[in-house]
């Protein structure tokens, strides 16, 4: 009785998600997790032999996905991906806006000042991880709001509770993020009912594709910027991609069915640590 308890409140089975950015470090996890909670997955990149390759291993231990290509920052393909999804699976039921990162153009280097800025770069983050996060949740979760049920879970940072040095445009589209969840969140429940649910997932320190060479060196020591990242970190390292998804699980399933309009920090107690 307890397992199947459990099972019923944490299992994803039969339900439809779709994760952006699914080809990424902390995406791809993601996807394999829903996967193994039972939910049928749609892994939406731009690389669209990436997408494809991890659907294959996801099908070859026993779950089910597809591998979609599109640009989260173009309608068309969003509605294109949308009508695929639709096509395949019938509905959907979860989206994980995992889409994201960030540009050289939009960090302020140690030798240079604010002035510095290019401003070009700082609005492709912002559109990137902002824009790239609204949109999906418009296209998609008017599938959402047409059956008056389902999950969104946006994907915030450690920049949004205090701001990092350099990385200005990420930190302040990553701001918007949280605040973005919060106000959708009352936005639909207000308007459609409790059946939809908007909350976020704030990550700590993990390496990805786009912070590697920042925090690493070629040879895996950290730099001066990882090492104080660490020492701001109680548990002392890095994050694993794995260690995202448990959360993930929870705000996905019933679990979490009194649970809107949170972003839940998942970082080795760095929001909690004033450094002495």
């Amino acid at each position: 009785m307890t397992n199947t308890y459990l099972s019923n409140l944490f299992g994803l089975k039969d339900k439809v998600a779709l994760v952006t950015g699914g080809t990424g470090v902390l995406g791809s996890a993601m996807c394999k997790s829903l996967a193994m909670a039972g939910a049928r997955v749609a892994i939406l990149g731009r690389r669209k032999a990436a997408a494809d390759a991890l659907a294959e291993e996801i099908i070859a231990h026993g779950g089910e996905a597809i591998g979609i290509s599109a640009d989260v920052l173009d309608r068309s393909q969003l509605e294109s991906a949308k009508e695929i999804i639709l096509q395949r699976f019938g509905t959907l039921d979860i989206l994980v806006n995992a889409a994201g990162g960030n540009i050289p153009g939009a960090v302020v280097q140690p030798d240079k000042t604010f002035l510095d800025l290019k401003m070009d770069d700082f609005q492709r983050v912002v559109e990137l991880n902002l824009n790239g996060t609204v949109l999906p949740a418009q296209v998609f979760g008017e599938i959402l709001i047409r059956h008056k049920k389902g999950v969104i879970i946006n994907i915030s940072s450690m920049t949004a509770y205090r701001p990092l040095t350099r990385v200005v445009g990420y930190g302040v589209a990553k701001s918007a993020i949280s605040n973005f969840t919060q106000w959708l969140a009352v936005e639909l429940v207000k308007k459609f009912g409790e059946g939809i649910r908007v909350n976020a997932i704030a990550p700590g320190y993990f390496l990805t594709e786009q912070n590697r060479n920042l925090l690493t060196h070629t040879d895996g020591s950290l730099t001066a910027r990882g090492q104080a990242i660490i020492q701001s970190t109680p548990y002392g390292r890095f994050g694993e991609p794995d260690e995202l998804c448990g959360t993930l699980l929870w705000l996905c399933s019933d679990a979490s069915k009194f649970v809107t309009g949170v972003i839940v920090p998942v970082d080795g107690g760095c929001t909690s640590y004033a450094g002495v």
